[in-house]
């Protein structure tokens, strides 16, 4: 995907481009910055700015096409339903998410690595061209898990005509369909993760009504059960497993 941009920008501004000789940039390294002296290094300097800007917002647009989304929310989802506080912590969660998200996401980076960066790194073919190549398997895999009235949504709102072939679907439109899609999806995982730790609290809290223990927090005695059960049910494969399954 960072190839991918980047390969956008240099596309984007050609005229970045200097005679042998020229500073590309209009930057000197001992001196600090200095006065562009020429237009086409004034288009450099704004291209280098671009590119900046992109790889600070890379993690997000990673995030945001590919599996990742779904996947960290689904475990959010689970830890607030058994109510463990910060176990696992952040880091741990996060850690487990991205992994996921590489297992999840190989095949179609290794696509891109095959049929777009490869022929470009071995000057095959052109920054455009390694461009288109490089978004068809990530577009591919965003229509896969995209919801049809989340994507008419956005068409709607773009004031887009109907498309006939999902080529006819800019990216801009994609990407939030695709996003509201795994929000929906993640919730609705999330939903059902939290039934059965439901019901241990209604239990627990029923049982200690009458009992009388009305001081006695129900958290402290479902959690030891929530626990329990989620080890019992091997909950940790069966939640990884349809995590990954629901991509297929």
């Amino acid at each position: 995907m960072l190839l991918a941009i980047l390969l956008a920008l240099g596309a984007a501004f050609p005229a970045a481009a200097q005679e042998p000789g020229d500073n590309p940039v209009g930057l000197n390294i001992v001196e600090g910055v200095g006065a562009a002296t020429e237009p086409g290094q004034i288009g450099a300097t704004l291209t280098l700015v671009f590119v900046v800007t992109i790889l600070a917002l890379a993690p997000a647009i990673l995030m945001m096409t590919t599996s990742f989304t779904r996947i960290i929310i689904v475990l959010g989802f689970l830890r607030q339903a058994l109510a463990t506080q910060q176990s696992p912590p952040n880091q741990v969660l996060i850690g487990l998410a991205l992994f996921l998200t590489f297992f999840i996401m190989a095949p179609t980076y290794i696509e891109v690595n095959n049929e777009a960066l490869q022929p470009y790194l071995q000057e095959e073919i052109g920054q455009a061209e390694a461009l288109e190549r490089a978004l068809i398997p990530i577009r591919e895999f965003m229509f896969r898990q995209t919801e049809p009235k989340d994507l008419a949504l956005f068409i709607n709102i773009a004031g887009m005509e109907r498309p006939n072939t999902p080529d006819d679907v800019p990216l801009h439109v994609l990407m939030p369909s695709f996003v509201l899609s795994e929000l929906t999806t993640a919730f609705i995982m999330g939903f059902y993760i939290y039934i059965p730790f439901l019901i241990i609290d209604m239990v627990v809290a029923s049982t200690l009504m009458s009992m009388g223990m009305m001081m006695l927090p129900p958290i402290f005695v479902s959690l030891p059960f929530k626990i329990i059960m989620f080890v019992l049910a091997d909950g940790w494969y069966l939640l990884v497993g349809s995590l990954v399954e629901s991509f297929n």
